[in-house]
């Protein structure tokens, strides 16, 4: 059975985030005893001095035992966050069209 067929036979469910230039994947898979487990990938598309695209990727497996424990925190981090910063951005590094900015100390105005 081929690399790519094998990998992609034990998945039962997917859902996709495209925040920017980094994409979520959430992926409900199957083991081999045939019990579920979850897969959290993060892929960043960077750009080469060439050009060329190229994609890094970070993976979570996250198992059914460590759910409950593993929302509990996620939950209590993110109100931690929303309750210190609010629900807003607050750094325009998030736009696409986002162009460095420098300020003098005594103003706002742009230099």
């Amino acid at each position: 059975m081929s690399e790519y067929k094998e990998r992609h036979e034990n998945e039962i469910f997917t859902k996709v985030l495209k925040a920017g230039r980094r994409t979520y994947f959430f992926d409900v898979r199957e083991t081999k005893a045939g019990d579920y487990y979850l897969t959290i990938t993060e892929s960043k598309k960077n750009f080469g001095e060439n050009g060329e695209a190229t994609f890094e990727k970070h993976k979570i497996y996250l198992y059914k035992e460590d759910f409950k424990s593993f929302q509990e925190m996620f939950n209590e981090s993110t109100d931690f966050i929303i309750n210190e910063k609010g629900e807003d951005v607050i750094s325009e590094k998030h736009d696409k069209d986002f162009k460095s900015r420098s300020f003098t100390i005594d103003s706002d105005e742009e230099v």
